[in-house]
């Protein structure tokens, strides 16, 4: 909006408009983030958290909007991701491939 040299008037306008049919909604926002970064990325819980602290999401919101991931599926993603990576472990010890893990 910065860049279209609007005035005050016209820009104030615009975000309630925004805000009216829920374009702007910082709610609807975090759920997306979340299922996005979890989903896609494969993110974990405390990654996608600080991330959205860091765009200054409340806390209390983010606690909110966790029931976006299903507790099955993150399991599975866990277990999905230490398989692959102790599977990639070769030529170590036992006791160092645990360490790494």
């Amino acid at each position: 909006m910065k860049e279209f040299l609007l005035i005050d008037e016209a820009r104030e306008e615009i975000i309630l408009y925004l805000l009216k049919e829920n374009y702007l909604n910082e709610e609807r926002f975090t759920r997306s983030y979340i299922r996005g970064k979890f989903y896609i990325k494969h993110w974990g819980k405390n990654k996608i958290r600080m991330h959205l602290k860091q765009k200054q999401i409340s806390e209390k919101l983010i606690n909110s909007c966790f029931d976006e991931i299903y507790e099955d599926d993150y399991i599975k993603t866990i277990t999905k991701i230490y398989e692959d990576y102790s599977s990639k472990q070769k030529g170590l010890q036992e006791y160092q491939k645990n360490r790494k893990l």
